[in-house]
This record gives C-alpha cells, structure tokens and sequence, in this order.
C-alpha cells in the first residue's frame, strides 16, 4: 500500500466494518488490519506467497485467507510468476511496460491457480466495506466479478495504471468509470511509480466536506 493509511482515515473518518484484500503476498498490511479489530479476508493466488500468508496470520480467527485468484470468471487461469521481487509483481497479465521499468525482475515460470468470482464465493460480505486490491493490472476484471459486493463497500484501495504496465490492462479512467456506476469517486491518486500507482475511491455518501 503506498498510501499512509493512518493519513488517509484521519483526513475521511473510516468507519470500517470489515476488509477484503484482494491480492495479500506476504501480508504486509496484517499487523495494520489487526489494529481495527475487524474481520479480514485475504486472497493470495501463488503457492509460495500464500504459505507465507499463512504462517503470518498464525489462525487468527478474525482472519480468513483464500488460495486464489479473483476475476470474472470461475475457472483455472496461469499466472507470469517472478522471484526477483519477492513474487510481488507476478500476474495473471503477461508483463510489458513492466520489463522496461524493472529489467532486473523476469518472470521466471508460470504456475496455475484457480480463479473464482467474489460474488460467487460463500463469504458474508455484509460484514465488509473497504477492499484493498493490488493484483497487477487485473483490478477491472475483479470488480466485474463483484457487483453485488461493491453495493455494501465504502472504501477502496486501488492499484492502477495510466500506460500498458502489463498487457492489455485497464487504464486509470476505465476504473474510474466502472466505479463511478456504484457511487464511487476518486479522491487521492498517488503516482509512486511513474506509470503505476493507488488510488482512493470513497462512495459518494461518505464524503465529508469540510
């Protein structure tokens, strides 16, 4: 997560029920979440990144964690894995703009995961309202997979892109109008990478104006 999430609540009040992160690695952001006292869902696609997953939340039982990939579809998908970053920049999506960014990272094999629907997983989602994904370009495909989800959520946090980072991914703007349809605006954009960076999307609702 590239944005201070602490800057972030302070600045639109949060009032988090429940998250869903879409894309978890290593769980980075675990101690943060556990600091809400609410529940959490992780989905983690790769083997290797999702054991790891695993271990960092040791059966918290506020914490549910799922091997695979979310999108638009039910069905098994290849995934373009790297080691060089720590399987951070592994995707569903062939990479492109990203060779030339980062020469250094090669996706050194592919490894096949299932990919399911969000809508179509067995999971409570009333008990949600703040996603966080980062799934390399693959974001859209996950929202159109979740549109009854995205009636309950409040906040999200975004990775986006404004050139072909990886192949044929969506640009910045086609989120921002997929989204606008369930009430969502762009508030906070943070280019951290050039090419790539977040983005906040807060439902209209929820706005404070000061």
């Amino acid at each position: 997560m590239i944005f201070d999430f602490n800057e972030l609540n302070n600045k639109y009040h949060f009032d988090i029920k429940g998250i869903i992160h879409v894309g978890g690695h290593h769980g980075q952001e675990y101690d943060l979440y556990k600091t809400l006292n609410v529940p959490i869902l992780f989905f983690e696609p790769t083997i290797n990144s999702f054991n790891v997953l695993k271990n960092k939340i040791n059966n918290d039982d506020n914490v549910l964690a799922f091997q695979c990939a979310l999108g638009n579809e039910n069905k098994t998908v290849i995934m373009n894995v790297e080691t060089a970053n720590n399987g951070q920049s592994s995707s569903i999506l062939k990479p492109k703009k990203h060779l030339e960014q980062y020469p250094h990272i090669t996706f050194d094999f592919i490894e096949e995961v299932n990919m399911f629907r969000l809508d179509d997983l067995d999971i409570d989602i009333l008990k949600y309202n703040f996603i966080n994904i980062d799934v390399q370009g693959y974001e859209l495909e996950v929202f159109k997979g979740a549109f009854e989800t995205l009636k309950n959520i409040d906040y999200i946090i975004s990775e986006v892109n404004r050139d072909e980072v990886y192949e044929n991914c969506p640009h910045i703007n086609d989120l921002d109008i997929f989204l606008s349809q369930y009430g969502f605006e762009r508030t906070e954009t943070n280019w951290a990478g050039g090419i790539w960076g977040d983005a906040f999307y807060i439902k209209n609702e929820n706005i404070i104006h000061n």
